[in-house]
């Protein structure tokens, strides 16, 4: 199953006043990048979004989030939002700015523009 273009169009939308954002194809899905670090995307119908250990935890106690894993091995500080959980523009908003919250925080990968 190829990723959800509604989606990643939706994200686009919440994205386009950001700067320092990138989007890259792999892995059967879609990244978005802010100053180089791997930030949300889609997998398959579900947003995935990187959180800070902290959120990361408590975002899985709330409804229709579970550990990111699709290789068996869940990835670190991420998680996966089912469509319910941001199937409005205001949940989807809420994700992205926690996962900006956290990604904001971290170092600029080398040879990132400003």
């Amino acid at each position: 199953m190829a990723f959800s273009e509604s989606l990643a169009s939706r994200i686009r939308d919440v994205l386009v006043r950001k700067r320092n954002i990138e989007e890259k194809k792999m892995f059967g899905c879609i990244c978005f990048f802010l100053n180089g670090n791997a930030l949300v995307g889609v997998w398959k119908d579900r947003l995935i979004a990187r959180l800070g250990p902290e959120e990361g935890e408590a975002a899985l106690r709330e409804p229709y989030v579970r550990e990111f894993d699709i290789t068996g091995r869940a990835m670190r500080n991420w998680v996966a939002v089912e469509p319910e959980g941001a199937e409005d523009d205001g949940q989807l908003t809420n994700w992205i700015q926690r996962a900006t919250d956290f990604v904001g925080t971290l170092p600029r990968k080398a040879g990132k523009s400003k």
